[in-house]
Protein backbone atom coordinates (compact mmCIF):
# COMPACT_ATOMS: atom_id res chain seq x y z
CA UNK A 1 0.00 0.00 0.00
CA UNK A 2 2.99 2.31 0.54
CA UNK A 3 3.77 2.24 -3.19
CA UNK A 4 0.36 3.71 -3.93
CA UNK A 5 0.71 6.38 -1.26
CA UNK A 6 4.19 7.37 -2.49
CA UNK A 7 3.04 7.74 -6.09
CA UNK A 8 5.42 5.09 -7.40
CA UNK A 9 6.50 6.04 -10.95
CA UNK A 10 6.01 2.44 -12.06
CA UNK A 11 2.42 2.38 -10.83
CA UNK A 12 1.77 5.78 -12.38
CA UNK A 13 3.15 4.57 -15.72
CA UNK A 14 1.07 1.40 -15.56
CA UNK A 15 -2.04 3.42 -14.74
CA UNK A 16 -1.39 5.72 -17.69
CA UNK A 17 -0.95 2.75 -20.03
CA UNK A 18 -4.24 1.26 -18.86
CA UNK A 19 -6.05 4.57 -19.33
CA UNK A 20 -4.68 4.98 -22.85
CA UNK A 21 -5.41 1.34 -23.73
CA UNK A 22 -8.99 1.74 -22.50
CA UNK A 23 -9.80 4.85 -24.53
CA UNK A 24 -10.54 3.23 -27.89
CA UNK A 25 -12.83 0.47 -26.58
CA UNK A 26 -14.69 3.08 -24.53
CA UNK A 27 -15.07 5.64 -27.30
CA UNK A 28 -15.56 3.31 -30.27
CA UNK A 29 -16.07 -0.37 -29.47
CA UNK A 30 -16.90 -1.17 -33.11
CA UNK A 31 -13.60 0.32 -34.28
CA UNK A 32 -11.71 -1.49 -31.52
CA UNK A 33 -13.31 -4.83 -32.42
CA UNK A 34 -12.43 -4.33 -36.10
CA UNK A 35 -8.83 -3.48 -35.20
CA UNK A 36 -8.55 -6.63 -33.07
CA UNK A 37 -10.03 -8.71 -35.91
CA UNK A 38 -7.44 -7.34 -38.33
CA UNK A 39 -4.56 -7.85 -35.90
CA UNK A 40 -5.65 -11.46 -35.35
CA UNK A 41 -5.06 -12.04 -39.07
CA UNK A 42 -1.43 -10.81 -38.94
CA UNK A 43 1.37 -13.33 -39.20
CA UNK A 44 3.50 -13.87 -36.08
CA UNK A 45 6.40 -11.94 -37.59
CA UNK A 46 4.19 -8.92 -38.26
CA UNK A 47 2.91 -8.90 -34.69
CA UNK A 48 6.48 -9.19 -33.36
CA UNK A 49 7.54 -6.26 -35.57
CA UNK A 50 4.72 -4.12 -34.14
CA UNK A 51 5.82 -5.11 -30.63
CA UNK A 52 9.44 -4.25 -31.41
CA UNK A 53 8.40 -0.89 -32.82
CA UNK A 54 6.34 -0.14 -29.71
CA UNK A 55 9.28 -1.00 -27.46
CA UNK A 56 11.65 1.16 -29.51
CA UNK A 57 9.30 4.17 -29.43
CA UNK A 58 8.71 3.68 -25.71
CA UNK A 59 12.42 3.54 -24.96
CA UNK A 60 13.07 6.63 -27.08
CA UNK A 61 10.37 8.55 -25.21
CA UNK A 62 11.84 7.47 -21.87
CA UNK A 63 15.31 8.57 -22.93
CA UNK A 64 14.18 12.06 -24.02
CA UNK A 65 11.94 12.55 -20.97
Amino acid sequence: MDALADGSPLLLALGLVLIIEGLLPLVSPVCWREAMRRIAQFRDGQIRFVGLGSIAIGLALILIA
